[in-house]
């Protein structure tokens, strides 16, 4: 009998290190870079390996964090975040230039330790996690998906083994989604998940949603019609079931529902080849993990990444 292969992860890169770079104190290396966010990501990779002990981890990386193609679907799309950009204001995706620095530092520490990370021109972090998640659970490969992003509930799988380990609460108190997380959060399935993000929308990214439709309405159509497509049939068929208040909601949004769903679906088809994802056992070249460490005053993270690989 085949082995089932053992677990893969995929980190949302960018939700780590932001949340290593607001929730680490400041800390800077002997010339006086900031390092809080790299200290914060290798410590995250090395609580996660040392729980999970995956065979496998893939930092998935944003080469586009607000992709053209949904931009047209969609103009709105992380639109404010654009403008909080323009005007200086805090936001979430705004990179602040402390941590801008860091961003370098962290893909030459992941590089020396050997931790693959993938990304794909067009695209975000999000569609490389769901097209990896895809491409490696129809192999039989049980998935982890660490992230802070609930868009990616949509992935989840039971059956496949697909799981979302949600860091909304911190990295040391995240919570492990399955569909019955899903079902109990929000009355849905986690396959719905997408059609029900459309519907509700979602302010931080740009989704105005179905005015009028909150989380209950959307799981309660969801549970009578299934899915988007069966939804806006039965708000057009005049002798459907549904009620006159959902049915002119929904059909006064047929233009934002026409487009949204795509702008919500997480990719699972981009083409990225067959990338090798195993996990070090032991740093890729010691000799630059180490002075990576000496050279930015990391040396206590590298340190113990260095140990819960070699364990």
């Amino acid at each position: 009998m085949t082995e089932k292969p053992g677990r893969l992860m995929l980190l949302d890169t960018a939700s780590l290190y932001f949340r290593a770079f607001y929730g680490v104190p400041e800390i800077t290396g002997p010339d006086g870079t900031p390092v809080n966010a790299v200290r914060g990501l290798l410590d995250f990779i090395s609580r996660l390996v040392g729980d999970y002990r995956p065979t496998d981890l893939v930092c998935c990386w944003d080469n586009d964090w607000r992709p053209q193609w949904r931009v047209d679907l969609l103009p709105s799309y992380k639109g404010h975040r654009v403008e909080a950009e323009k005007t200086g204001e805090p936001d979430v995706e705004e990179v602040p230039d402390p941590l801008q620095v860091q961003i370098p530092i962290i893909l030459d520490v992941l590089d020396a330790f050997g931790i693959r990370v993938v990304g794909a021109d067009g695209y975000e972090a999000d569609d490389v996690i769901g097209s990896l998640a895809a491409q490696r659970s129809a192999a039989g490969q049980p998935v982890d998906i660490v992230t802070g992003d609930r868009d990616l509930f949509q992935l989840v799988d039971d059956d496949a083994d697909v799981r979302v380990l949600y860091i909304a609460r911190g990295v040391g108190n995240h919570e492990r989604v399955t569909n019955d997380w899903v079902r109990t959060k929000y009355g849905i399935d986690a396959r719905q998940y997408a059609d029900f993000a459309t519907m509700r929308g979602d302010a931080s990214d740009g989704l105005p949603g179905v005015p009028g439709v909150g989380e209950k309405t959307a799981a309660t159509l969801l549970g009578r019609f299934g899915d988007m497509d069966a939804i806006i049939a039965a708000a057009l068929d005049p002798e459907s079931d549904m009620g006159p208040g959902p049915r002119g909601k929904i059909k006064a949004a047929a233009d934002y529902l026409e487009v949204a769903p795509a702008v919500v679906a997480v990719a699972r088809d981009i083409d990225l080849g067959s990338p090798d994802t195993t996990l070090p056992r032991e740093p890729r070249d010691l000799a630059k993990v180490a002075e990576l460490g000496t050279r930015w005053g990391i040396e206590s993270p590298v340190q113990r990444l260095t140990e819960v690989l070699c364990s």
